[in-house]
């Protein structure tokens, strides 16, 4: 089961710099990440949300891919392949991007522009779906970010444990 943690932090682009760290302990097996989402504000109140995973982008290239190989195919029947792969592609990459623009994977987009409502100009926030942790190594690595519990969907002992670790770094 996955759980959900939104860290705020007091710099603008202090959510990213988390992110990239807590890629880096992903790759030391120290952290599962499933999603995450990057919320800036700036100091005009604009707001930027950055989705780890670009579903659009995504069904583009896939749907263009498999939309060239069909194409070739039905291009072979018609004597003219290159042709074929050529309108394959472009119909496959545009359903693709349809289909990947209308799917949503991972934390909510609804929920992150909530999130996006609550936290001040100047800040950011890290919204972050993980399946495991080893927080006594992760929660160190988080110390000089200066981080704050939003929100979460622990358990309240979770909650409240997480939250005195992360007040001890801080103090």
């Amino acid at each position: 089961m996955s759980n959900l943690v939104i860290l705020g932090f007091d710099g603008l682009h202090t959510a990213d710099e988390v992110l990239n760290k807590l890629r880096s302990l992903q790759k030391e097996y120290l952290i599962d990440l499933e999603d995450s989402c990057v919320v800036e504000r700036e100091a005009d109140g604009k707001v930027h949300i950055k989705q780890a995973v670009n579903l659009t982008a995504f069904g583009a290239a896939s749907g263009g891919t498999r939309g060239a190989m069909w194409g070739m195919l039905f291009g072979l029947l018609f004597l003219n392949p290159l042709a074929g792969m050529a309108i394959g592609a472009v119909a496959g990459a545009g359903a693709g991007a349809l289909s990947g623009s209308l799917a949503d994977y991972g934390i909510r987009d609804d929920f992150i522009k909530k999130i996006a409502e609550t936290i001040p100009p100047g800040s950011s926030a890290l919204c972050i779906l993980f399946r495991s942790v080893t927080e006594d190594k992760v929660i160190p690595e988080l110390e000089p970010y200066k981080p704050r519990v939003l929100k979460t969907s622990l358990s309240n002992e979770q909650e409240s444990k997480l939250k005195a670790a992360l007040s001890k770094l801080t103090s």
